[in-house]
């Protein structure tokens, strides 16, 4: 593409960093502090484990529900329309608790707010995710062959939320509930007012078939499966987020039950995890620009499938803890690999549904780990972990196995 005929956010780093990475961050963080935070907002209101449960789940049951939706909307209208739309209207449903929760700090109608909030925020944020997204691939695809490079900036943009987003939560939550929502419907306006400076969709919607709203996980199924090479990619990860959930969901059993330390342990765990993330999004950044994309994601499978069968046995919580960052280390060089091919490979006018169904498969393993470790006695959970391991290091070799000659991971 000439430079006369490029947009100017291709051209040009402030471009790119204007009108795609604020933009990001500013949802990525109302995204982790809503996620997380919400669910420690009903406990401090309601003093319900079982509500907070609740919660979480209708957090995440309407997203998953929405994923087809927000696609093909995505898709019709296009990704800077339904990001702006959808954090502005996280940042007026927050802002409308918060005015809810000062007024009625407790009782009925403080309960029935938050859990209103779990839910609208879910399916909100969902819509602003899967826009995001969508914008960061398409400016993928605009950098051609540093496309690793954006996708990485992306990506450690996401990990720094989720490092930072749930202590900023509670801390918030330590001045109030009201001030905790103010805060991020304050952040949420910001990630809609920044959104307007993000470039527009290369489809024009009035041309979006107007069907395509029901039939959005269809048309992402059906491009994934006209793509081999992605399609093998999904598969290998899909397997491997099995293991990864499996951890997650058993984590404070194995530290707290096994290893006899403190639930702050736990959140250690993953804190040292998202920073050995980080760190691992930046080294593959260079390193894919040296060794290729099936040198750098082949490596890292080997070391997340490593990494996964020692974890079974580790000794110490000390030696657990750096297996575990290992592990999300090479998850996160992975996602490096994945999110780069994907903008490469998905048709722009079908991104936004290819995203929402590419998205929703990676993310079915979670429910199953968690149904795996409410079913598995604590002692026995370290022969769960060993076979969900080999289910990973298995998926992960026929998927790299598959891709080693592809061309869509060697140009």
């Amino acid at each position: 593409m000439s430079t006369a005929l490029s947009p100017r956010h291709a051209r040009h780093p402030a471009g790119l960093a204007r009108g795609i990475y604020l933009p990001r961050t500013a949802d990525a963080a109302a995204f982790a502090m809503s996620t997380y935070g919400i669910p420690l907002l009903v406990l401090h209101t309601t003093g319900s484990a079982a509500l907070t449960g609740l919660a979480f789940a209708l957090e995440w049951i309407p997203r998953l529900a929405a994923f087809g939706w927000a696609g093909s909307v995505v898709d019709r209208r296009g990704a800077s329309v339904v990001f702006c739309l959808a954090s502005l209207g996280r940042a007026l449903a927050l802002a409308a608790g918060a005015l809810l929760l000062s007024i009625h700090p407790s009782g009925t109608v403080a309960s029935t707010t938050v859990m209103a909030l779990a839910a609208s925020t879910g399916v909100l944020t969902e819509f602003s995710y899967i826009a995001a997204e969508t914008a960061g691939g398409a400016a993928g695809r605009r950098a051609g062959p540093r496309a690793h490079r954006v996708q990485s900036v992306l990506l450690g943009i996401d990990q720094t939320a989720t490092l930072a987003g749930p202590a900023a939560a509670g801390v918030l939550l330590l001045a109030g509930p009201p001030q905790m929502l103010a805060v991020v419907a304050a952040i949420s306006l910001l990630a809609a007012l920044l959104a307007l400076h993000t470039p527009p969709s290369p489809v024009t919607p009035a041309r979006a078939p107007k069907d395509r709203a029901g039939a959005g996980l269809v048309t992402g199924w059906r491009t994934i499966r006209s793509l081999p090479a992605l399609g093998w990619l999904v598969t290998g990860l899909t397997l491997s987020n099995l293991a990864i959930g499996f951890l997650q969901a058993a984590a404070p059993v194995i530290v707290v039950k096994h290893f006899g330390q403190s639930t702050t342990a736990v959140g250690l765990l993953w804190s040292t995890a998202a920073a050995a993330t980080l760190a691992s999004v930046a080294l593959c950044r260079f390193a894919i620009d040296r060794l290729g994309l099936w040198t750098v994601g082949a490596a890292c499978a080997a070391l997340a499938s490593l990494a996964c069968l020692a974890a079974a046995h580790a000794p110490t919580y000390r030696s657990y803890l750096i297996l575990i960052a290992i592990l999300m280390a090479a998850e996160g060089g992975m996602t490096v690999v994945l999110r780069t091919l994907r903008a490469r490979l998905i048709p722009t006018a079908v991104f936004g549904s290819t995203l929402a169904a590419t998205i929703l498969i990676l993310l079915l393993p979670f429910p199953l780990a968690g149904v795996l470790t409410a079913l598995t006695p604590p002692a026995d959970l370290g022969h769960v972990i060993t076979a969900c391991a080999a289910v990973q290091a298995l998926g992960l070799l026929l998927a790299f196995t598959r891709l080693r000659t592809d061309p869509a991971l060697h140009t």
